[in-house]
């Protein structure tokens, strides 16, 4: 297998314990839907499969999860609901990214099949009912705009906010402000502009040939701030330049610093750089002011300002996101200090490993024989030793392959939603036992059984609402999965409280069939 097989194997089975994920999180919203670590996970885990896809370019499925992804979002922000209607069609969207996962993985760049393709304009369609766009209107020029606003505040919940501090010899080194804030609105609107003022000296002191002005604007763009700040690119010698993302959008960054990969440890200004909060040039000013503070500091005897601190000082981000990034930072650290401990093991070879460990227990024994049927007492001892660790070898080889039976039943919540809804019931699931551990490959063919006793008990047993209610129980139905250790044996229970079988019409059916 060459490298590029390997990386194509390993995405696909991430991909398949995201959506799995996904699947659970969406049945856990149906009885809390107010869960907002939930709605992370869930953006979490379609972002990283949108990311992981755009790497290999597949892109079918990087802009079908775009748009699942963007709902996810408004859903976090709270300007959308999660409801029933919802979570069944991001069910049906997460199946829908499953397939789109195994065509791109098998068909080797050959376009989306016609019903697929269709499937997924349907549920794009199901998915953003209701979008409202809105039209600004840009203003009509920035000398007009220079002119006429006089100074005040201004409103950056929804604006990028720009400050431009010129150098007094600006205007002699060639630099023309104006055209920097001309090159400005080709990229977005110009609000709003405050000129300041108040380094400009009166009468005979002022230079006529020196610059004393200062900008503050505001700005709306979807350009990014790296696209923003190379405007100024030329001036950056000849002007201070901060660039400060619009309130709004911390939303978003505080979104993207949440999904980043967690197996590397990043410094907070690389975080902050990675999501578009800051650009690179942000970082080195402040890492000079970092570095000229030390030290003074240090011959002070103090310590050195933190760097998110004097990001925050210089104007250049806002205080959540560094907040953000540093318990980004501390959850990236206490991951990877948790993963040290697990590492993932081939099934073929740890199946071959506990057959080694069986034919280590048989020759253990037969050399047990050995020493007493030749009455070797002085290998008794020796022989004695190695059984006990052949037997613990043995324990613990045996155990590699034991499997907690929760993620098991977690799978039967979708066939309880999907069944539940289309027979018009209303069922809940009650799982017990989840932490009961089964040999891996029992679990497997157990699966399908336990299934088809579950849509038994769903179809037949679980009687519709206004039975149940006639019947004087609740209108919701309830089926029990437990699981126990009894007497050295997994003991399964599949319980519900339905009516039951009806006994005489089995009898009826079976003697017609003899």
């Amino acid at each position: 297998m060459n490298e590029m097989d390997t990386a194509l194997a390993i995405f696909a089975q991430e991909a398949e314990e995201l959506l799995v994920d996904m699947e659970d999180a969406l049945l856990s919203l149906d009885s809390d839907p107010d869960n907002g670590e939930t709605v992370n996970s869930l953006f979490r885990a379609m972002h990283t499969i949108k990311g992981s896809s755009g790497l290999f370019g597949f892109d079918p499925i990087v802009v079908f999860t775009h748009e699942a992804e963007t709902v996810l979002d408004k859903v976090r922000q709270g300007e959308r609901q999660i409801d029933s209607n919802l979570i069944a069609v991001l069910l049906e969207s997460k199946d829908h990214a499953a397939k789109l996962i195994e065509h791109c993985l098998k068909a080797n760049g050959t376009a989306v099949p016609a019903e697929l393709a269709a499937t997924g304009l349907r549920l794009i369609a199901q998915l953003n009912g209701g979008k409202e766009t809105a039209i600004q209107q840009r203003p009509d020029s920035v000398e007009d705009q220079v002119l006429s606003e006089g100074g005040g505040e201004i409103a950056v919940d929804e604006h990028w906010l720009i400050s431009l501090e010129f150098k007094p010899d600006s205007f002699r080194d060639g630099i023309d402000p104006l055209s920097f804030l001309r090159y400005l609105k080709t990229l977005g609107d110009i609000k709003q502009i405050v000129t300041v003022a108040e380094g400009m000296p009166s009468g005979e002191a002022m230079d006529p040939e020196s610059c004393y002005l200062h900008f503050k604007i505001a700005f709306q763009s979807e350009a990014s701030k790296e696209t923003i700040e190379r405007v100024f690119e030329f001036a950056a010698d000849d002007c201070e330049i901060k660039i400060l993302p619009p309130n709004a959008k911390i939303g978003e960054y505080l979104q993207l610093l949440d999904a980043q990969d967690e197996t590397r440890l990043r410094k907070i200004g690389d975080m902050l750089i990675q999501v578009g909060a800051l650009t690179e040039h942000d970082v080195e000013t402040a890492l000079q002011t970092q570095t000229g503070s030390a030290g003074g500091e240090a011959e002070a005897g103090t310590k050195a300002k933190p760097l998110g601190e004097i990001l925050v000082e210089q104007h250049v981000v806002q205080q959540p996101l560094v907040d953000q990034a540093l318990k980004k930072q501390e959850q990236t650290k206490q991951k990877i200090a948790s993963e040290a401990n697990y590492i993932r093991v081939d099934a073929t070879k740890l199946g071959h490993l506990i057959n080694l460990v069986g034919e280590l227990v048989i020759s253990s024994a037969a050399m047990n024989l050995i020493v007493e049927k030749h009455g070797l007492s002085d290998a008794s001892d020796v022989a004695a030793g190695m059984n006990s660790l052949v037997n613990s070898i043995r324990d613990t080889a045996l155990e590699l392959r034991m499997v907690q039976i929760g993620d098991t039943f977690s799978r039967f919540r979708r066939v309880v939603h999907d069944v539940s809804k289309e027979l018009n019931k209303d069922i809940q699931l009650l799982i017990s036992g989840g932490e009961t551990e089964l040999d891996k490959t029992v679990v497997e063919k157990i699966q399908d059984p336990l299934t088809h006793l579950i849509r038994n008990a769903l179809d037949h047993g679980i009687e519709h609402p206004a039975q149940r209610l006639a019947a004087g129980k609740p209108a919701q139905g309830t089926v029990q999965l437990n699981a126990y250790h009894e007497s050295g044996h997994i003991v399964i229970q599949i319980a519900d409280d339905g009516a039951g079988l009806n006994s005489e019409k089995i009898l009826e059916k079976a003697w017609r069939m003899a």
